[in-house]
């Protein structure tokens, strides 16, 4: 079967490039920077798809990207290219997982959990307000403007903003580059940075070994799809015969019932219930 996308075609918003490209420390620490507008020097180098759960028999889940910089803050990265409509939630189900690995054992300090940031791009307005960026912090209902300052932090960018007013050009520009990954988009923004990030995004997608990971990656992917089908195919036979054994069954305990046997008896015969014997 045909790819659905080249390598050559993909962009950031691309769970595949996406994590390719957060492997680059330096990538992360420019896209970081105009995405927060402030800078971002890694402590660390980054971590792509990395498994979280809080125990092994609770839910399990892939961070796109995790880093930290040199102040120990740290950072959840994720591209979101449809509306699941939790993800709100989710980003609340990050939040809990990572701060629930950051205190070491034995620590009884709770104002040495670092500050975490837990970053969704995606390409449709989450809030329907025409934003580019939401911020959320946990602030005072009673007091506006009381932050409770827990170090958490979450923002959903938009990459189908209307409102630049007031905030870093670069931002939108990278936003719409996230989404069109291209030599146009990168020119058009007139920002060095971005066009630094696409000189690198062009060397990841130029690079062959990336080329044959990508080829597994779909191959992988088509054949877990295959699988889905056939067990879905073999379930949906099973299920077919066994409905058809029923209305078999139905079909001689009313024969049965039509001669006088007992509803006990016919029940023991054909494993129907004695009470759906009696409404056939």
């Amino acid at each position: 079967m045909q790819l659905e996308k080249e390598l050559k075609d993909l962009n950031l918003l691309d769970r595949f490039l996406f994590a390719e490209a957060m492997e680059d420390p330096e990538i992360v620490e420019m896209v970081l920077e105009i995405l927060l507008g402030k800078e971002v020097v890694l402590k660390h180098l980054p971590q792509v798809e990395k498994e979280k759960r809080s125990t092994l028999w609770n839910r399990q889940v892939k961070l796109d990207i995790w880093a930290m910089d040199e102040d120990e803050t740290v950072y959840n990265a994720e591209v979101q290219k449809k509306n699941t409509f939790n993800l709100p939630r989710r980003s609340r189900f990050y939040h809990s997982l990572i701060d629930s690995r950051l205190l070491k054992k034995g620590t009884i300090d709770f104002n040495e959990l670092n500050d975490v940031y837990v970053i969704m791009i995606m390409p449709f307005d989450l809030f329907g307000k025409g934003l580019y960026q939401y911020t959320f912090r946990m602030e005072c209902e009673e007091i506006p403007g009381l932050r409770l300052e827990d170090g958490a932090v979450r923002i959903f960018f938009n990459t189908h903003g209307r409102k630049p007013e007031n905030m870093n050009p670069e931002l939108p520009a990278l936003l719409r580059y996230f989404e069109h990954t291209t030599t146009e988009t990168a020119e058009a923004s007139s920002s060095k940075t971005i066009r630094k990030i696409h000189e690198k995004i062009q060397a990841i997608k130029a690079d062959e070994e990336i080329g044959v990971k990508y080829m597994n990656a779909w191959e992988e992917k088509l054949m877990e799809r295959q699988e889905g089908y056939e067990a879905g195919m073999k379930e949906g036979r099973f299920a077919g015969h066994r409905e058809g054994s029923r209305e078999k069954q139905k079909e001689i305990a009313l024969k049965m019932k039509s001669r006088g046997i007992s509803l006990e008896e016919i029940a023991e015969l054909t494993g129907l219930a004695p009470d759906e014997i009696e409404a056939l």
